[in-house]
C-alpha cells in the first residue's frame, strides 16, 4: 500500500518549461521573472507591492528591520507557532512577548495582546495559523493604539476575509506588512524555498523593495539597513505558474475539508476545527482536535498514511528561551493545542481514493 504523505508539490509541464526556459536565458537573478512574480502577486492579494525573497523567515525578519525595530523594543506574538516567527524578533534584538491563542479558532487571542501591551510595543506579529484568517478586530486595535501590524501569512495562501460591505480581503492585505512562505508543503510553492513581503502602506513601498537588496534605493544607493533576500529568476518563474494554479488547489483543498468535517463531526473521541465566520479558511493543514494525540498518529502510521503533531513544544518553552521570564508560563491555549492537534492530510493533490483511505482510517480510529 503505497504511503499518503502530508505533503506533495505540485508539479507540471508549464511549470519544467518556465524553469527551463530561465535558465535557457541566462539571466537567473534580478531579471523581469521575479518583478513580474511580485507585480502578479500584489494583485492577487490586493496589497501595494510584493517583492519574492529567499523564505518566510527572512521575510519576518525583513518585516521587522522595515519597521526599526531593535534593542530595547518589544513585539507581541503568539506562542503557538512556528519557531522561525519569534526567532525574527530576537534576531533584530528585540524582545518577543508571549501570549496566549484562542481556543476556538487557535490564533492569536486580541484580549492576550491588549493585556501584553506596554510603552515599549512597537508591532504586533499575527499569524494565520494553518490558513485560518486571524481576528480582524486586532487590525483597528493596532490602527488605534499607532502599534505596527505583522501578518504572518506563511500558511494562508488564498486565505481571505469576507467585510461587512461585502468586499473580500486576501491575506497578504490584512495588516502593515505581510510575510508568506513558499517552502514545498505549503498551498503553493516555487521548486525550493522562496518568500514573499507584500506591503498596504504608500510609505513603507520603497523599503520593502530595497531590503532585499542591500537596503539600495533605485539609485542604487544604500539607504536602510538591508542584506541580499532576493528570490532567484528560476524559483520566480515557478511561482508565476504557480500562482495560475493557486485559487483552484485552495479550492480542492476546502472541499476535502469540508467532507472531513462531515465525516468526522460525531466521531467520539475528535473534535474537528472550526472556520471563524466570515472568513475563508486555506486549509494548509487540517487538524483534528483529541486526548489521543499520540495513539492517533500511530494509528494512521499503521494505514499508512501521515500524521503530525505540530508546535509540541510551545515557543516561549523552546529551550533557546530558557532564560526568557515567561518560559514557565502556563498559557492554557497554547498548551491544550500542543497536546491536542494532529494533522491529517488535506494537499489538494490528494486522490478521490486517497480521501476515502484517509477517513475510513480516522473513522476506525478507538483509543485504548
Amino acid at each position: 500500500m503505497e504511503r499518503i504523505p502530508t505533503a506533495r508539490p505540485s508539479w507540471n509541464d508549464e511549470m519544467r518549461k518556465a524553469a527551463l526556459e530561465t535558465l535557457d536565458s541566462k539571466h537567473w537573478v534580478k531579471g523581469p521573472k521575479g518583478k513580474q512574480f511580485g507585480e502578479l502577486f500584489a494583485d492577487y492579494c490586493g496589497s501595494l507591492t510584493a517583492v519574492p525573497c529567499q523564505n518566510g523567515s527572512s521575510s519576518l525578519w525583513a518585516a521587522l528591520k522595515i519597521l526599526e525595530i531593535g534593542p530595547g523594543d518589544e513585539v507581541i506574538v503568539p506562542s503557538y507557532t512556528f519557531i522561525s516567527t519569534v526567532t525574527a524578533i530576537s534576531l533584530v534584538g528585540a524582545k518577543p512577548i508571549f501570549v496566549d491563542v484562542e481556543p476556538d479558532y487557535w490564533c492569536v487571542d486580541l484580549d492576550s495582546i491588549k493585556a501584553a501591551l506596554t510603552e515599549r510595543t512597537k508591532a504586533v506579529i499575527a499569524v494565520h495559523i494553518y490558513g485560518q484568517i486571524y481576528n480582524p478586530e486586532i487590525i483597528k486595535f493596532c490602527q488605534e493604539q499607532s502599534i505596527a501590524l505583522i501578518e504572518d501569512a506563511a500558511q494562508a495562501h488564498g486565505a481571505a476575509l469576507e467585510t461587512t460591505g461585502n468586499e473580500i480581503l486576501m491575506a497578504g492585505s490584512l495588516g502593515d506588512i505581510g510575510c508568506f512562505s513558499f517552502f514545498p508543503s505549503k498551498n503553493m510553492a516555487v521548486g525550493g524555498e522562496g518568500g514573499m513581503l507584500t506591503t498596504t502602506r504608500d510609505h513603507l513601498t520603497e523599503l520593502v523593495k530595497g531590503v532585499i537588496n542591500h537596503g539600495r534605493s533605485p539609485s542604487l544607493e544604500s539607504m536602510q539597513l538591508g542584506s541580499n533576500l532576493r528570490m532567484s529568476e528560476v524559483s520566480a518563474a515557478i511561482g508565476i505558474e504557480q500562482l495560475k494554479n493557486l485559487d483552484r488547489w485552495v479550492e480542492r483543498r476546502r472541499a476535502i475539508a469540508q467532507r472531513y468535517n462531515e465525516q468526522f463531526t460525531n466521531h467520539p473521541h475528535l473534535l474537528t476545527p472550526k472556520v471563524r465566520p466570515n472568513t475563508r479558511h486555506a486549509w494548509h493543514q487540517y487538524c483534528l482536535s483529541t486526548k489521543y494525540a499520540n495513539q492517533l498518529v500511530e494509528h494512521l502510521d499503521q494505514h499508512a498514511i501521515d500524521a503530525r503533531r505540530y508546535y509540541q513544544i510551545p515557543c516561549h518553552k523552546q529551550q533557546l528561551f530558557a532564560e526568557h521570564p515567561q518560559h514557565g508560563d502556563e498559557l492554557s491555549n497554547t498548551n491544550h493545542l500542543a497536546k491536542s492537534l494532529v494533522a491529517i492530510p488535506v494537499m489538494h493533490e490528494l486522490t478521490d481514493l486517497e480521501i476515502e483511505r484517509i477517513i475510513s482510517a480516522v473513522n476506525s480510529f478507538s483509543p485504548v
